[in-house]
């Protein structure tokens, strides 16, 4: 293992309240007769309000690593800080928002109760700025996904692509501080995916959150992002940063430009470098 980058500082560094950050994060599964390494020594810093994708080889370990941001899973060596609390802390106190690949709705509850189940489940939990006021949270962000008027259709009269927005809704309606996506979007049509992107977007730029998106789509990476993350083969280590230097709000037409192009083909080139298992920096950097 190598150490971390020298952008993120020692372990003994007190956490920061500006950023999510992974320190030498690794995991390992076991399997009979043998271990499976998943994740090996990634480091991220990402600063609040920035959104990050992370895109990689099928089994590289994109998904382990989100779900070790996010709690649900703990790792072998290193740490994470989401704004200077631990997981565990941020997701008791509803700092977390996930987003899985199957939005994995209850089919008897309507779109709306879908949103509003986990306000009603956690009704001690709910933030300050929910008050008294869950249900509007929920209606406005319905509105905001294009969802107003599905509000009361169940899971089974929706659309894929409505499921996951559904999904998304009820992902942001305790506000949380940064917001993680696990390819939510991966078994929709170009098109459909494309639509579902810029309601993404809209909401990213209405209500900024942090977000950690996981896909395996170079085009959609470089059209969400501030920044990619590319992972090497596993055991996943960080392969490259790439920066998206591109004007926000993205225009419509922002995939058809040369700059676009270009960050699609450096990021063609960093992946074809983690199958081929050479360039690889075995240490994250610092976004932003």
């Amino acid at each position: 293992m190598s150490a971390p980058a020298p952008q993120i500082g020692t372990a003994a560094a007190p956490p920061d309240a500006a950023h999510v950050e992974l320190r030498g994060v690794s995991k390992t599964f076991a399997a009979p007769q043998r271990l499976i390494p998943a994740v090996d020594d990634v480091s991220m810093r990402v600063p609040r309000g920035r959104f990050v994708s992370i895109i990689g080889l099928s089994g590289c370990g994109k998904s382990t690593l989100l779900r070790i941001v996010a709690g649900l899973l703990a790792p072998d060596a290193g740490s994470v800080s989401i704004f200077g609390e631990t997981p565990a802390a941020a997701s008791a106190a509803k700092h977390i928002g996930f987003v899985p690949q199957t939005p994995a709705l209850l089919p008897w509850r309507s779109v709306f109760d879908n949103v509003r189940l986990a306000l009603q489940v956690n009704a001690g939990a709910n933030p300050p700025s929910l008050a008294g006021d869950g249900d509007g949270r929920a209606r406005e962000l319905l509105e905001s996904l294009g969802l107003a008027s599905a509000r009361d259709l169940r899971p089974r009269q929706l659309s894929g692509g409505m499921q996951q927005r559904t999904a998304l809704a009820r992902a942001l309606v305790f506000d949380p501080s940064i917001l993680l996506m696990d390819e939510p979007f991966s078994a929709l049509d170009e098109i459909t995916r494309e639509e579902h992107g810029r309601h993404l977007l809209r909401v990213w730029e209405q209500h900024q959150k942090t977000v950690l998106f996981v896909t395996h789509s170079i085009t959609e990476a470089v059209v969400l992002s501030d920044a990619v993350y590319v992972m090497s083969a596993a055991p996943g280590t960080i392969q490259a940063m790439v920066p998206v230097d591109l004007p926000r709000p993205r225009q419509e037409g922002v995939a058809s430009t040369a700059a676009f192009h270009e960050l699609e083909d450096r990021l063609r080139s960093e992946l074809r470098k983690a199958r081929e298992g050479r360039g690889g920096t075995r240490a994250g950097g610092a976004e932003g």
